[in-house]
């Protein structure tokens, strides 16, 4: 399959003909994407970890919910941690994903970026495509990639995420948010 344009910065949203338990109405923000693979994080899948037990210094700086997400289902023991920026960060501290939103580098001093920083995010591992995975997932309809918004990283509301995102497209496609957990019940 060949590579058309990557899709870093943009969101897949699960529709509902998936079928996989692990991304079942989940939104996960691209962080990379190339023609090598993808690489994301589910935006809306807190965990019941709070983030002071793994990285207390860096709970200051997390948004309610004040949790660890559930980042995917690969490596569930690395960490990655998204940032809203107000301010520039010294090279290799942070990695821009859209707009104020990047990937942080968490073994940074809190200290040395609380100008900068105004929210953090953390992730417990990770979604992640081989060569061509993505592609054709999304050509076979597991996935809608439509545009992110930089507020969808930090939301207090993670479990409306999927109905949000959905609603605010255009046409047809925001219906799909209408679509019931169960469908048998509608």
């Amino acid at each position: 399959m060949e590579f058309v344009e990557s899709l870093k910065g943009r969101l897949l949203v699960a529709t509902p003909l998936l079928g996989d338990p692990n991304f079942e109405r989940t939104v996960v923000l691209l962080l990379e994407h190339s023609d090598e693979g993808a690489l994301g994080l589910v935006l809306n899948r807190p965990s019941a970890l709070d983030v002071v037990e793994p990285l207390p210094e860096w709970v200051r700086y997390t948004l309610q919910p004040e949790v660890v997400f559930v980042g995917g289902p690969v490596s569930r023991n690395s960490v990655i941690a998204l940032a809203r920026l107000v301010a520039d960060l010294p090279s290799g501290a942070w990695e821009q994903v859209i707009g104020p939103v990047g990937v942080l580098d968490l073994s940074r001093d809190p200290d040395a970026v609380a100008d900068s920083v105004t929210a953090v995010r953390v992730f417990a591992g990770y979604a992640g495509w081989g060569a061509d995975q993505l592609e054709i997932e999304v050509a076979d309809g597991a996935w809608y990639v439509v545009p992110a918004d930089p507020a969808d990283a930090f939301t207090d509301e993670p479990e409306h995420l999927w109905r949000t995102v959905l609603a605010r497209q255009a046409g047809e496609l925001s219906r799909v948010a209408l679509v019931p957990e169960d469908p048998s019940l509608n």
